[in-house]
């Protein structure tokens, strides 16, 4: 069976016999060639009384570039194709060579539940394949007995202790075991407050296994919000805010753009933000082939700064010089020590420290980036007694454009309109400084902080950079 929106093949099918109080396990053997389909889905008929099933695999790995890499994951008898979120149980990609699901618990990356009978798929995804091919061995175990107590979703509050109308930072772009991240939940939640952070975004690789026990884990002073990287062969898109258990598929290409349509619709149904995120990522299939007509935001900064991220701004800025509007944030993109946390952190002007107002804060782009809780920063635009601030629009053709900066000492302040960089400073010694300029006729003036370096082969580091505040009655 070829699934719509992706290359696939179907292995020959794996039987078992029913066999109460024991055990039993099956190999299979398989070779991918270069230029393999995308996902093949190996059946594996289960029958009745089934208490778990485990499923272990391994591949040969030849030095050489590329070298092989072989993802993997689990469909129940519920269904398989491309969307059907009912027989998703779970993905963990190359993290790990091995998971076991019951209705008493699952390996991260998985879904608890009954092992139900029926036919169900083990997807495997070639992500790579060296020249030389690719041989695995897929083992199938299943177990029977009694399925278990099961295990009750506990899920975030979509609400923390905030303080109304405020700027709030967090990071949107996160990984703990639950997809190829190595911090548990907890340890994640003591390196956001660390790095003072407000909330964070949970979004592991094309599963919803974290979402449902988020709230075993949760603190009153930390929003906590459920999300997923959607991660295609064609790019990455983080969808923000979905609701416990929400999941979307990832199964398609640049070429199937109609796809991608189709998953961001289902996003923004249940009031959800996708993000094209870290657009010129060197990985494999990490650079953005979607285009930008149906993306909220867009990740310009995603962990330390580099090159990468320096041709993401100056793509996010040339679409606001061709007028589309959409505002940037920023990401750790933090899977293990010593990634840091909240480098860099989107400061979002929120209503109050819930999911639904960070996410109209983000949407809106009322938000600037900062690569740590040090820098603080406030720009507005002032025009009599207008006042505008970021991601909002003024109302005049000219005004005053206010910018106070901490935390950044001996760093160059730039405020940018569509045409050039208008006006620079230099912060002092102090890490203080208060810029003030004249705008006249410009469509929009954004702001960049930035730390020199002046060698070849790193550009200035970017220390905050804030949406635009639009100018005019346009």
């Amino acid at each position: 069976m070829l699934l719509a929106g992706a290359v696939s093949t179907l292995l020959p099918a794996v039987a078992f016999a029913e066999q109460p109080d024991s055990e039993r396990t099956k190999t299979i053997k398989g070779r991918f060639e270069p230029g393999a389909p995308d996902w093949a889905y190996l059946p594996v008929d289960v029958p009745r009384g089934v208490r778990e099933i485990e499923v272990v695999y391994r591949y040969d790995k030849p030095p050489g570039v590329p070298g092989n890499a072989l993802d993997i994951g689990m469909f129940g008898p519920e269904g398989h194709e491309l969307g059907d979120h009912r027989g998703f149980r779970g993905w963990s990609g190359g993290a790990r060579d091995r998971f076991t699901i019951s209705a008493s618990g699952a390996t991260p990356g998985y879904l608890p539940g009954p092992v139900v009978a029926g036919t169900w798929h083990v997807l495997l995804g070639p992500y790579t394949v060296s020249p030389q091919g690719m041989n695995y061995e897929v083992d199938v175990t299943l177990r029977f007995g009694p399925p278990g107590e099961p295990i009750r979703p506990n899920p975030a509050p979509r609400r923390a202790t905030g303080r109304g109308r405020a700027w709030y930072r967090g990071d949107c772009h996160l990984h703990t075991v639950h997809s190829d991240g190595k911090r548990t939940p907890e340890e994640l939640i003591t390196a956001a407050k660390t790095a003072g952070l407000d909330f964070f975004v949970s979004t592991e690789h094309n599963t919803t296994s974290a979402s449902l026990r988020w709230g075993d884990h949760a603190r009153p002073d930390l929003l906590i919000v459920n999300g997923e990287e959607v991660t295609t062969r064609s790019g990455h898109w983080p969808a923000l805010g979905l609701p416990p258990g929400y999941w979307i598929d990832w199964r398609y290409r640049g070429s199937e753009q109609a796809a991608f349509e189709r998953f961001a619709r289902r996003v923004h149904a249940v009031g959800g933000l996708v993000v094209a995120a870290h657009p010129y990522a060197a990985c494999p299939g990490c650079s953005w082939e979607f285009g930008y007509d149906h993306v909220d935001a867009v990740e310009v900064w995603n962990g330390d700064w580099s090159f990468d991220d320096e041709l993401s701004v100056r793509l996010w800025d040339g679409l606001l010089r061709e007028g589309k509007w959409v505002p940037a944030i920023g990401s750790s993109d933090a899977h293990r020590e010593p990634q840091p946390v909240g480098l860099p952190q989107t400061v979002v002007l929120a209503e109050d420290l819930d999911t639904r107002s960070v996410l109209a804060g983000i949407e809106a782009g009322r938000s600037w980036l900062a690569e740590s809780s040090r820098v603080e920063l406030t720009m507005r635009a002032v025009a009599g007694r207008q006042v505008a601030g970021i991601g909002d629009r003024l109302r005049a053709a000219e005004a005053r454009i206010e910018l106070d900066i901490a935390g950044a000492p001996g760093c160059e302040v730039r405020l940018i309109t569509p045409t050039r960089i208008a006006h620079s400073e230099w912060v002092p010694a102090t890490g203080r400084a208060q810029v003030r300029w004249a705008a006249v006729d410009a469509d929009w003036v954004r702001a960049e902080v930035r730390r020199p370096l002046r060698t070849p082969t790193t550009p200035d580091t970017m220390v905050a950079l804030t949406n635009p505040i639009f100018l005019g009655r346009r």
